[in-house]
């Protein structure tokens, strides 16, 4: 369990460290929003990809709170362990997010100050979590080994079909509050996209069970 711990605590924090990282960098570059984010979707696609092929074989490369609820809830992992996960993501992520912060000579913790709230933005979060969500459910049984880029280039196009940017993860809705940069959330919206994510990982639940059903 150790290692498996390690795994995520290490893989969120060097995806909270891209998708930080390559927004500071962005905005350091273009004032143009539309050019930011595309780097930030591209860079954050081809880190995710990157980094599930690393830690899959050693914990599932879960890096996401909601992915390990749906792991839960279909008996794949066991609730300590979903604790344990849980945990190490949170503190990943936050950790991540600081040292993006420190690596582009900002204070380590800014608490951000962009808005990101709206009946849209939470609509927005519900479909972003639940197509990633799917989307793991019906390639890991169906074909496991395209798992990575298949992940990779969903939040990649979450990115920019969704309204939100497609956090779809608890725990970077909570890393993103720390950073008062493009990639930031204000932390009262934090609480209303987690609800939003949990919400899509009932339904996903109960989505995959009819669309893998014999």
């Amino acid at each position: 369990m150790t290692k498996k711990i390690l795994s995520e605590f290490i893989g969120t924090a060097f995806l909270l460290m891209v998708v930080a990282g390559s927004g500071i960098m962005g905005e350091s570059l273009s004032n143009d929003e539309g050019l930011v984010l595309l780097a930030n979707a591209l860079a954050t696609g081809a880190g995710l990809t990157a980094l599930i092929y690393l830690f899959e074989p050693l914990s599932g490369a879960h890096f996401n709170p909601a992915v390990s609820l749906l792991m839960l809830l279909k008996k794949e992992i066991k609730f300590l362990g979903f604790i344990y996960y849980t945990a190490a993501q949170i503190t990943g992520a936050i950790v991540g997010v600081i040292l993006a912060n420190l690596m582009f000579d900002l204070p380590a913790i800014e608490i951000s100050e962009k808005i990101r709230a709206g009946n849209n933005i939470y609509l927005s979060e519900i479909i972003a979590t639940f197509g990633l969500l799917l989307t793991i459910s019906i390639i890991s049984i169906k074909n496991s080994s395209i798992i990575a880029p298949a992940v990779g280039l969903y939040i990649t196009a979450g990115y920019w079909f969704t309204s939100s940017t497609s956090f779809a993860n608890p725990a970077v809705s909570i890393a993103r509050s720390f950073t008062n940069t493009f990639t930031g959330i204000c932390p009262s919206n934090v609480i209303y996209f987690i609800i939003m994510q949990t919400t899509a990982v009932i339904i996903v639940f109960f989505t995959a069970k009819v669309l893998l059903k014999d």
